[in-house]
């Protein structure tokens, strides 16, 4: 798991323990807020800002407990197209078994965390979940994009439209976009004498 340290997290993300060996029997239930203070201490590039509620249940099968995570809210990442800041909707539902064992380690799916430490931090495991919910390409509804970017990357496309190669998904535009004409993106030079080759061949 990137960036992540057991033992500092367990300290620097203490709200986010939960102790295990205090469940023998039966199921708990727990709550905790992903705010704004919760990503600035993540401090990880993806997602800055977000506002969730990750509720957790707890059960106790023999030697493993089993945790079903639910995340709930909305967080906020930039723009592709723009580089503006968008909202996000999660909705996502996970499940991690863990046990006890010497050393924190990652399993076959089994989480082993420290059984001198009697529990397990969840505030990388929360992160992760959110991270992999991020869409590959994220953008603003069609006509939400910031207008002075836009008209900029329509001229750099106009100036760029003659190379194939170039994986311009990310860029492009809906031809019903209200906020922009094509009136608006100038001709590239390079192909005005085109009708010219075909005539003379």
């Amino acid at each position: 798991m990137r960036g992540f340290n057991y033992q500092k997290e367990m300290s620097k993300f203490e709200q986010y323990n939960i102790v295990l060996k205090d469940i023998t029997s039966g199921t708990r239930s727990f709550e905790f807020d992903l705010d704004e203070a919760y990503f600035k201490k993540i401090d990880s590039p993806e997602v800055r800002k977000g506002n969730l509620k990750a509720k957790v249940t707890v059960q106790k099968n023999v030697s493993v407990y089993e945790l079903n995570i639910l995340l709930d809210g909305t967080i906020i990442i930039p723009c592709d197209r723009c580089l503006d800041d968008m909202e996000f909707t999660i909705h996502y539902k996970e499940k991690l078994q863990v046990k006890f064992g010497t050393t924190f380690s990652e399993e076959n799916e089994i989480v082993i965390v420290p059984e001198s430490d009697g529990g397990i931090n969840l505030a990388w495991f929360l992160y992760e979940f959110i991270v992999l919910n991020i869409p590959i390409k994220h953008v603003h509804p069609t006509g939400e994009c910031n207008k002075t970017m836009i008209t900029k990357l329509k001229k750099h496309i106009a100036r760029k439209k003659d190379d194939d190669d170039d994986d311009n998904s990310l860029l492009e535009f809906d031809d019903d976009d209200d906020d922009f004409s094509t009136d608006e993106i100038p001709t590239d030079p390079r192909w005005e004498g085109l009708p010219n080759i075909t005539e003379n061949n």
